[in-house]
């Protein structure tokens, strides 16, 4: 291995894509030299930082707090330590509570007693709480006053018997095939192709949007890679940048 690699040979190296690596680039987190055809080249330097980014997005740090965690100074072992460690430790009651709660189940299991509905329940409950906290710290940040009282509005407007289980399902399935499909050129078939799913997998919620509604979650998804919570919607902040190019490359398609 050279010094210094191309984007294609640092998606290979690291498991990041070159979406990613593109992604993060135009944010300002790492600036890879230019060869003299233009060509991408990371040095130790650059793969340090990337390592540095990884790490800290694995800890739960949105793109712009890693931004201005890291400054742009090399890349601090120790400061980055420090920080995962203290966002390690503002999880960690959490966590606790949730493993005593399995250590107990699995005591029971082990032991070949029955487990009580009270505690599968509470179980449920805890991961329940859990995943609804974390989309509330989101949508308090990005939905509006009367944003909130149009969706509140509009769940009475969703069809009869609608499975929002089923819907993230799908989402998930979504983002998780366009994301393996990458690198995709925005303005290919297959990127048109995707575009058309998006939006008719999108169509239940814009059916009853008001343009309140529409407003407040383009800007709430558009930041996703500054959420403080870790709520997911089924695709990464590199997969929505990816449709919202493709979007453009594909109007008519966007339009239905």
């Amino acid at each position: 291995m050279s010094e210094y690699l191309d984007i294609a040979e640092v998606a290979k190296a690291t498991g990041l894509t070159s979406r990613a690596l593109r992604f993060w680039e135009a944010r300002g987190l790492v600036r890879p030299l230019r060869t003299a055809s233009g060509r991408r080249a990371y040095g130790p330097d650059e793969l340090a930082r990337l390592n540095a980014i990884a790490a800290l997005k694995r800890a739960g740090f949105s793109l712009t707090a890693i931004k201005a965690l890291l400054g742009d100074r090399r890349a601090d072992l120790a400061r980055l330590v420090a920080a995962q460690i203290e966002e390690l430790a503002a999880r960690a009651a959490e966590l606790e509570e949730t493993r005593a709660l399995l250590t107990a189940i699995q005591s029971r299991i082990g032991r070949r007693e029955p487990v009580d509905v009270a505690t599968l329940c509470s179980l449920i409950r805890k991961g329940t709480i859990m995943e609804e906290e974390n989309w509330k710290k989101v949508t308090d940040r990005y939905i509006s006053e009367t944003g909130k009282a149009d969706f509140a509005a509009a769940q009475a407007r969703m069809p009869e018997g609608f499975d929002h289980e089923a819907y993230a399902a799908k989402w998930k399935d979504l983002g998780g095939r366009i994301a393996a499909a990458q690198p995709l050129d925005p303005a290919s078939e297959e990127a048109g192709a995707f575009v058309r799913e998006w939006f008719a997998l999108l169509k239940p919620f814009t059916d009853v949007a008001t343009p309140t509604m529409m407003q407040d979650v383009t800007r709430m998804y558009g930041n996703i890679d500054e959420w403080e919570a870790p709520a997911d919607p089924g695709f990464s902040a590199e997969t929505f940048s990816f449709i919202q190019q493709a979007s453009k490359a594909h109007p008519q398609v966007a339009r239905g």
